[in-house]
This record gives structure tokens, C-alpha cells and sequence, in this order.
């Protein structure tokens, strides 16, 4: 097996000023303001007013794309920001030493295509999908650090492409030959088989329908839903263990132990919830952290909740009947007139459902939005937090030897196969209390998310990380030898 930064041609020059004229230059978080206010390098600024001016027309025409497009007022305000930026950055070039900048290649050529005039695919720049792009092997150290939450440290590395030794390759083609047709045999026989129960329960059910598009039959009740459910939940088990997850311990924590890393122990906020939660409470979703597909086998075996996926999930082959059986919230983009609730609608009534009734599907929702390598926890997204019901918090962890179950910097065939031919796999669960918000946090969710995620980092002993699906793809696209990806609205990012 080859490297993909191998691949990925990545010569040149060793000095970093000569080779980084190839890279773009957003290979920063964004192309936003705060940047200025970094220390310019090698005296780009130094008394050149033709450089100052080409900096702020360029910068200026790479955020009039965004929030100051439509007014001329904030175009003025902004220009100003502008010349109050580049003055902070003249003074600061005196005293290189200011500030910590975890990537200060990065920084500095995003500097030095902003004073060449060059213009961030997130501007608007046409470029080439095909074009491939050089990034220096020191940019690429860098972002290892940066965006390290999506790492691999397995034996196989990024993309699993890593060089490995002889022994290596002949347990993998063992596995390859004897092992993996085995398993892929009985995964596919489970999913027939629960399609084919699945196809039987529905026979002649008519599923519920709404205008934005959802279907499901997780409405039905009696023996039917009872079957479904317990072969649903035994056949998701059948498959963890097929795909060599034999045996997975599972913890309990106490709700004292939430207050103790809230801060709340001594506080008579914390007995009033103590006293509320010596009460049975149905939460309205179960929280996880995402690491892997394996996350929903699991889930599927442990409470069969509902989850959301894209709308063309309904109409897979086996998948999408299963699918709906489980209830799914399907995510429709193409819905945006104020006709329609729209998907955030529906997750919020799921949600209120699932906390009053019992015979409510419960939803499971992952609020990072994205997949890590297992170590770390991303922001919350509040979209589980907006409906002010209590959440049941699990942790996922996948402690490993040679390969790493996380699906993170790595393609999906070539994670299945290497999965496959991992003989055991482990998996450690923890349930933690139903977390009931306060009053403060049902008024405010972005703190309900944050106090949950708090919560979850010090139990499951993550490391929090404040960056999200955007610079995934940053990192993604510089081992590939990609341009960089269009940055999102601000307002996408929430």
C-alpha cells in the first residue's frame, strides 16, 4: 500500500517561501477578518500603501460576498474595520513574537494571496474541480495539529494508505481471503433477512405521511411493531458481533456525577434537580457522540430509536423499508418556503412526542454533525436542545490495537473491508443520567447544548475541540491534493 500524501505530489522547493506560492489560500478555518490582526511576515507590510491598498480590495471584495454584500453603509464601517486592521498589523510586524498561532504557514500564506491580489474559493473564485494542487509537506504537518480531531492513528493511517511492514500484509491478506467473505455473507443474510420480516409486518399497512415528505411506519402498534422491534434489535446485535464486536461492556453513571462537572454540587439548583430526577422521566432523544456507522447498529440494539438521514436513504434497495420502520426523520433541503415546518419542525415534534408518549419512537440525534477519530468532541448543534425536553446522553468509545472502527479520513469501502478483516473489535458504552434542563437552559439551548456536551467530555474523557464539518473538509482536501472547499454562511456554521 502507498501514502496518499505519496500520492499526492508534494516536491518542490523545501523552503516554505518558494512552495507555498502553489498553495490557495484558504487553508485558514475561513477567509474572515481576524486574520489581519495576525503579525505579517517578512515585512509584506512594511511601508507599502500600494500593498495596503490592494489588501483591502481584496479582502473587501471576499467579504462582500457575505454579510455586507446589500448595504453600502456596512461597506463603510467595514473599510474602516479595515484600515484599523492593517494599522494593528503594521505595529504588530515590531514584535513577531505576539500572539500564538497554531498555523503559522497557514496564516502566512493566506497573507501573501491576499497581497497578490488572490481571491479564496469562498469568494466566488471559479476553480477547476479537477485540479490537482501542491501543498507543502510542512502545511500539511500543520494542519495534522490543527485539525487533529480527525486524524487516524491506527496502523494504517490516513485514508489507510500507510506504508506497513510484511507481517502486516500477510495477516491482511489472511483475514482478506478466509475471514471477510465469511463475514460479508452473514451481514448481507441479516439485512435480507430483517428486510424480509420488515416487508412482512407492513403487508398492507398503509405509512403515514406529511407534507414534508416523511414516511414512516413506526405509528403502528401491537404484534406487529413487537416483531419488528425485537428481531430489529436482536439482528442489529447479530451484526456488531459479526463484525467482531463479541462482547461490549456497558456503564452506568449517577446523576450526582453530572453536577460534579457542572460545578452544581453545593448549590440548591442541584437538589431541586436531584429531588426531579428521583421521578421516571422519558427523554426526548438520546445524545451521542458520532464516530462511526457502528454507532446506529448499536443504538438499533440497545432502544431501536428513530434517526434522521437524508431523504434518498427511503429509497435505497432493503435500506430504505428498514428505514422507515425505524421511523426516520428524513432531512428534505428542497423545502424552504414558509408553507412548510420544514425538518427542524418535525425533529421538534418527534422530540415532544417521544418525551409524553410512551409508545412514542424515541429519536436519536447526534449533535456534533460529524464523525471524529474517537478522542475528541466537536460543538453541539442545538437542534436537540431547542425543544426543551430531557436528553439521554451516551458515549461511544472504541478502544483498538491496529485499526481504529472510527470512519473518519478514510473512504467507506476501504473501511469496511479493513473493518472486516479486524478479527475482534471492541466497544466500550456509557449511559450516563437523563439530563433535565433548568429553567436557564430551556430559555437559552445553545447553553442546555453546552452544559450537556461539558458533561459528556469529562465522563467520556474527550478532548473538546471548537472546530467543525468545514475544517474537515479543509483537511480532507489538502491529503487528497484538492482546492479548498467554499467556506459556508456564517448562519450554516451555527
Amino acid at each position: 500500500m502507498g501514502n496518499p500524501l505519496k500520492e499526492v505530489e508534494l516536491g518542490g522547493s523545501k523552503n516554505p517561501e518558494k512552495s507555498q506560492s502553489n498553495l490557495p489560500g484558504t487553508l485558514i478555518e475561513s477567509a474572515e477578518v481576524p486574520l489581519l490582526s495576525e503579525p505579517p511576515q517578512n515585512g509584506a507590510l512594511d511601508g507599502s500603501s500600494d500593498v495596503n491598498e490592494v489588501q483591502k480590495s481584496s479582502l473587501t471584495s471576499v467579504v462582500s460576498n457575505k454579510e455586507f454584500k446589500s448595504s453600502s453603509d456596512d461597506l463603510k464601517q467595514f473599510e474602516e474595520k479595515l484600515d484599523s486592521s492593517l494599522d494593528s498589523s503594521l505595529a504588530t510586524n515590531d514584535h513577531p513574537d505576539r500572539g500564538d498561532d497554531q498555523a503559522p504557514l497557514l496564516s502566512k500564506q493566506c497573507r501573501s494571496d491576499e497581497v497578490n491580489g488572490a481571491l479564496p474559493p469562498s469568494s466566488g473564485a471559479a476553480i477547476a474541480a479537477d485540479d490537482a494542487v501542491v501543498y507543502p509537506p510542512e502545511v500539511i504537518k500543520e494542519m495534522e495539529v490543527k485539525y487533529t480531531a480527525y486524524v487516524r492513528h491506527d496502523v494504517y493511517g490516513n485514508w489507510g494508505m500507510r506504508e506497513i511492514c510484511y507481517w502486516e500484509k500477510f495477516k491482511l491478506l489472511l483475514a482478506l481471503v478466509a475471514l471477510c467473505p465469511i463475514r460479508v455473507f452473514l451481514l448481507f443474510s441479516c439485512l435480507v433477512l430483517f428486510y424480509v420480516i420488515c416487508k412482512l409486518c407492513t403487508y398492507r399497512v398503509a405509512a403515514s405521511s406529511s407534507d414534508e415528505g416523511q414516511e414512516s411506519f413506526a405509528h403502528m402498534t401491537g404484534v406487529r411493531r413487537t416483531v419488528i422491534v425485537r428481531s430489529g434489535r436482536f439482528l442489529a446485535r447479530a451484526m456488531l458481533f459479526i463484525f467482531g464486536f463479541y462482547y461490549i461492556p456497558v456503564s452506568y453513571r449517577t446523576s450526582a456525577t453530572q453536577n460534579l462537572h457542572l460545578g452544581l454540587e453545593d448549590s440548591e439548583e442541584s437538589k431541586e434537580s436531584e429531588e426531579k430526577k428521583s421521578e421516571f422521566v422519558r427523554p426526548g432523544a438520546i445524545v451521542s457522540n458520532h464516530v462511526s456507522y457502528l454507532d446506529i447498529l448499536y443504538h438499533m440494539s440497545a432502544s431501536f430509536p428513530s434517526f434522521v438521514a437524508k431523504r434518498s436513504v427511503a429509497r435505497l434497495p432493503l435500506v430504505g423499508l428498514i428505514s422507515k420502520c425505524l421511523g426516520c426523520v428524513y432531512v428534505q433541503r428542497e423545502y424552504k418556503s414558509s408553507d412548510h415546518k420544514g425538518v427542524s419542525g418535525v425533529v421538534l415534534e418527534r422530540l415532544q412526542a417521544a418525551h409524553n408518549d410512551l409508545k412514542a419512537p424515541g429519536l436519536l440525534l447526534f449533535p456534533e454533525g460529524t464523525t471524529t477519530n474517537g478522542d475528541h468532541i466537536l460543538p453541539f448543534k442545538t437542534g436537540a436542545f431547542r425543544a426543551k425536553t430531557p436528553v439521554q446522553p451516551v458515549i461511544l468509545k472504541y478502544p483498538f490495537n491496529r485499526f481504529s472502527p472510527a470512519w473518519d479520513t478514510i473512504s467507506g469501502v476501504r473501511h469496511v473491508i479493513l473493518l472486516l478483516c479486524q478479527f475482534v473489535n471492541h466497544l466500550e458504552v456509557t449511559h450516563l443520567p437523563v439530563y433535565r434542563p433548568t429553567e436557564k437552559e430551556c430559555s437559552d439551548p445553545k447553553l442546555y447544548a453546552n452544559n450537556v456536551r461539558t458533561v459528556m467530555a469529562a465522563e467520556g474523557n474527550f478532548i473538546m475541540s471548537d472546530i467543525g464539518l468545514y475544517e474537515k473538509r479543509i483537511f480532507h482536501n489538502a491529503l487528497l491534493g484538492k482546492p479548498m472547499p467554499v467556506a459556508p454562511a456564517p448562519e450554516a456554521r451555527e
